[in-house]
């Protein structure tokens, strides 16, 4: 598959390497025991990550019903279960190093690793929680690594209201190339999210999403 990040991402004078998940990581505060971490820059240079699993993923493209037919999935997706092995090594370490991290929060490790392939603008996910599985009735986290040209991950409140205690009606995240984002406590149950289509002349990005047993 021939997608390329734009020149003003490469950097290819650096070594790809993952900073500390603690280091310049923001949260927010969503109401009703939900959150929301940023890590801007999580992996460095992480060109040669994205060209490889552009390269080397077994992308599959899904069909799905909608009402009376059947669409085309706006994205390439593969799933990677327990014990199953991860398509770069980095990934190995992302995860572990975010078990580890979050482990007196989460209780158990992450496990699983889900990636999308959006290859331009035209390519989203509609507003939806990982509700399936123990998700649906106990907190959890999703840590995602974005790779290649930046999107927005928008959230809103799943009832479509504002939850106690918080300020929040919305939120846009940027994620630029390497960002980490962790949605933790409730978020998966009181929050919906989505990576919206855009207009903008966006390249190629990789959604890597880190889950615990049993969440999808």
């Amino acid at each position: 598959m021939d997608l390329m990040l734009q020149g003003s991402l490469l950097d290819l004078a650096e070594e790809m390497a993952l900073g500390e998940v603690g280091a310049d990581l923001h949260r927010t505060e969503l109401g009703a025991g939900a959150w929301v971490d940023v890590r801007p820059g999580w992996l460095s240079a992480g060109d040669e990550l994205f060209a490889e699993l552009v390269r080397s993923v077994p992308w599959r493209a899904e069909r799905r019903k909608m009402y009376d037919s059947v669409v085309d999935v706006p994205r390439l997706t593969k799933f990677y279960a327990a014990g199953e092995r991860l398509p770069h090594p980095i990934l190995d370490a992302a995860r572990l190093a975010l078990s580890v991290h979050y482990a007196p929060e989460l209780g158990e490790p992450f496990v699983t690793a889900g990636l999308c392939l959006y290859r331009d603008g035209r390519d989203s996910v509609a507003w939806h929680g990982d509700r399936i599985g123990r998700s649906n009735d106990v907190d959890t986290m999703v840590a995602i690594l974005s790779l290649g040209s930046p999107r927005t991950l928008a959230l809103r409140p799943r009832d479509g209201g504002g939850l106690p205690g918080s300020r929040h009606k919305s939120l846009r995240l940027p994620l630029a190339h390497g960002d980490l984002v962790v949605m933790g406590g409730s978020c998966q149950r009181t929050w919906d999210h989505a990576i919206p289509k855009t207009s903008e002349p966006v390249g190629p990005r990789v959604s890597v999403q880190f889950r615990v047993a049993g969440v999808r």
